[in-house]
């Protein structure tokens, strides 16, 4: 049974399972699925790269788990062309791949037949939305931003290598009471300045005065209540609250000055959010802005009250019940006529799908509005949207830091670009501290901090589930050593720094003619060619999942499997000149493959370190 590798890329799980159901059907005369052979890494301590559970199975062959297994794998060893030995446990199947099958895979990793980085698929035909950031023009970005930024650009870098289209989008909330508190404070204390006179990047200086204004209103309010009003009573009657929403109707209703007012700080804002996207390389390609979508929705609400999805109150509102499908009632327009959120989401989600008529559309908020997100998919599809079955929501927890949680209106807010500056900083001192720097040009050595930085706290951000909470630590993020984006970049810098040396040494790095030589393969050699080998389907399960995370956890699996062959086996000191020439080119596959994963999580690799 002999197989092409180039023409099917070298996939040892389809070939693995291809042969497990010819055993199946000429065993037992039985048709078993290709797709239902799910085979799982074999344990460390026994020998096989592949695992099959025959359990299941044992009453297809009307014989005991060990007995089936057994035959099975006798079948598999006379009649695979991949595979050279077995042994059971119990009903546990492990496989063992002969050398040539993993100097396939190498050749695959190497030279791809189709063009493409090896892991990234064929084009899909199907059109993905990605909506993430989705920052207030009213202060700037903050942590809880960074894990939502990192997230929403590593999916859409996930979904393209996947092969899918993709639109990245942002959806910008430009308007609203609190953009209205940075003007106001801004027109009463800011005395004309500008982010040049402030030394202040525009979006730090808006959230000054949001800051600002949180100050003002907690001292009108403290004054009221030493006047004997109730907390709850002083709260509505502070005089600054009322300006602030006398302005906001201005607002609503064009008036110029408040108009000119807002575009200006809203420039100011979008400068700075513009040099905190590029330093963290994520770009949009739409914006949209809340003021242009806040008024959409109404004509869905007259739709849905035509179709009775929806009804009205006695007091005018327009409600849906969804009581019947688990949740509760829910406003989706007010009584004098105002939209509320899911009025303008229902407008937005029309309006995004007429500009893109995608398949899937994938949401990037925080958790706080799983329920917010259910209600609006549920609506969308009980008006009959052909796109409802395709909304998707990525939830994700709260970022924590050692000191405690973020508060953005007490202007304590763990502020992103103060965060960006203190990683890339730690991870100068320690690089220094370290001695990886001997080699490098000053301008060589920043580059470094910097990639170094940022690819810290993007790994530390992704590396954990999406939908869980979590500590960021920015000093445990930078080191050298454990799950971190530096231990992964030295490890790619290592290997760099051993395909200059070979090259030195008039190595060709492209020969894949030198594994063809090789008759054996040291254990270690062996196992990272078996993770090499999964990475296309990792990048599969990541655009399934929508979770970096499975990319970020690959790439130190590689990682500490690589350095754990570079401390066993001697590369230029073998004696062999074929085994060094094989080690080099082996070495390559491995930055290659690290290099893409890592670019997939949206960090660099460094050359040198």
């Amino acid at each position: 049974m002999r197989f092409d590798y180039q023409k099917h890329h070298m996939d040892v799980e389809k070939i693995i399972a291809q042969d497990i159901a010819e055993a199946f059907h000429q065993l037992y005369q039985y048709k078993l699925p290709e797709n239902e052979i799910k085979l799982q890494p074999t344990r460390k301590e026994f020998a096989g790269s592949h695992t099959f559970v025959v359990f299941p199975y044992a009453r297809v062959a009307k014989k005991s788990p060990p007995d089936t297994a057994q035959e099975i794998g006798q079948y598999l060893k006379q009649q695979s062309s991949i595979i050279k030995d077995y042994n059971v446990v119990k009903g546990f199947l492990n496989l063992e791949l002969g050398e040539a099958a993993w100097l396939q895979v190498l050749k695959h990793i190497l030279s791809p037949t189709d063009g493409k980085a090896y892991g990234f698929a064929e084009p899909q035909d199907k059109k993905v939305m990605v909506e993430f950031s989705s920052p207030n023009t009213n202060k700037p970005l903050h942590l809880g931003h960074l894990r939502n930024n990192f997230l929403g650009d590593s999916v859409a870098r996930i979904l393209l290598a996947s092969g899918h289209e993709v639109r990245r989008v942002n959806l910008v909330n430009d308007r609203g009471i609190h953009i209205c508190k940075s003007m106001l404070a801004y027109e009463r204390f800011g005395h004309g300045e500008t982010p040049e006179e402030a030394g202040l990047k525009g979006d730090h200086l808006v959230g000054k005065y949001y800051v600002r204004f949180d100050q003002a209103y907690k001292q009108e309010v403290e004054e009221l209540k030493a006047q004997g009003i109730e907390e709850e009573q002083a709260k509505k009657e502070a005089p600054i609250i009322k300006a602030v929403q006398d302005m906001l109707q201005k607002w609503e209703k064009g008036n110029e000055e408040v108009t000119q007012l807002w575009k200006k700080m809203n420039g100011w804002v979008y400068e700075g959010f513009d040099q905190t996207y590029r330093s963290i390389d994520v770009r949009f390609d739409k914006i949209y802005h809340e003021s242009e979508t806040y008024l959409l929705g109404k004509n869905i609400v007259e739709e849905g009250l035509e179709k009775g999805v929806f009804y009205r109150k006695d007091d005018g509102s327009v409600w849906i019940d969804l009581s019947e499908d688990g949740l509760d009632e829910k406003l989706v327009l007010r009584a004098d006529g105002t939209s509320v959120y899911m009025t303008q989401d229902l407008g937005t989600a029309d309006l995004r799908y007429q500009d893109y008529p995608f398949d899937d559309s994938v949401y990037v908020v925080g958790n706080e509005q799983d329920y917010h997100f259910k209600v609006l998919f549920l609506i969308m599809k009980k008006l009959g949207r052909s796109y409802a079955d395709g909304l998707h929501h990525l939830s994700y927890g709260m970022v924590d830091l050692p000191s405690g949680k973020m508060k953005s209106r007490e202007g304590t807010v763990v502020d992103a670009d103060d965060l960006i500056r203190e990683t890339i900083e730690t991870a100068r001192e320690l690089t220094m501290k370290q001695g990886k720097i001997e080699t490098l040009t000053p301008s060589q050595a920043e580059e470094l901090f910097r990639m170094l930085g940022i690819g810290a706290l993007k790994y530390f951000l992704l590396k954990i589930d999406p939908r869980k909470r979590m500590m960021f630590d920015p000093q445990e993020s930078v080191q050298f050593y454990g799950n971190t984006a530096p231990f992964i970049q030295y490890t790619h810098a290592r290997i760099s720094a051993i395909l200059r040396k070979a090259t030195e040494m008039q190595l060709n790095l492209d020969d894949t003619a030198v594994l063809d030589a090789q008759e054996s393969l040291k254990p270690s050699e062996r196992e990272v060619i078996r993770i090499l080998e999964e990475f296309p389907q990792k990048v599969i399960q990541a655009a399934e999942e929508y979770a970096p995370s499975v990319i970020a956890q690959y790439a130190y699996d590689l990682a500490k499997e690589y350095n754990r062959f570079y401390t066993e086996v001697s590369i230029f000191k073998e004696e062999k000149n074929d085994k060094m020439h094989f080690r080099v080119v082996f070495s390559k596959a491995v930055a290659q493959t690290i290099k893409n994963a890592m670019g997939l999580l949206g960090i660099e690799v460094p050359e040198r370190m």
